[in-house]
């Protein structure tokens, strides 16, 4: 799956690894069911709820998407821990090339194993990379039933209110 990537992003959003719906159609978030769009649009971060084909027209928004892992699977536990901590090597590596200023991981699980941080909580974090920023948002997967499209726009806001605070 492509990233939706450019040097100098505001946040790139970081998702565990592409459904394997997303992995067929190109596009990532696109899975029926899977909050991202409409909670991007909650937030305040698009202008109107994108559908997945739209991807790249966040780029001139200032945000783009990246994966932790590369790998396509029906659900992300099916990922070993082994392959979240490699995709965070590369990640960071990443991160560093492109140099966004906010890397906002969606999944505090993924990111606690990826980044070897078990007891990171949501919202902004005290580590960086380089000089990017680092925020957890949760998963905004159909499957994660913790979060409802209410609270993941107003957590989603709260990363957008901080990038533009500065």
């Amino acid at each position: 799956m492509p990233d939706v990537i450019a040097p100098g992003l505001r946040v790139l959003f970081c998702g565990i690894n592409p459904s394997l719906y997303s992995a067929v159609v190109g596009y990532h978030f696109a899975r029926p069911g899977n909050r991202f769009w409409p909670t991007l649009h909650a937030a305040g971060i698009t202008p109107h709820t994108f559908q997945p084909t739209e991807q790249e027209a966040l780029l001139a928004l200032g945000y783009g998407i990246t994966n932790v892992v590369d790998r396509a699977t029906a659900t992300a536990d099916l990922l070993a821990p082994a392959e979240l901590a490699q995709g965070a090597r590369a990640l960071e590596a990443k991160v560093a090339r492109y140099q966004p200023r906010y890397l906002a991981v969606l999944g505090v699980s993924a990111y606690r194993i990826a980044f070897g941080r078990p007891k990171a909580a949501l919202g902004s974090q005290a580590e960086r990379l380089g000089d990017t920023r680092l925020w957890v948002l949760p998963n905004p997967s159909g499957l994660n039933a913790h979060y409802q499209l209410d609270a993941l726009g107003r957590l989603f806001g709260e990363l957008r209110r901080a990038v533009e605070q500065g």
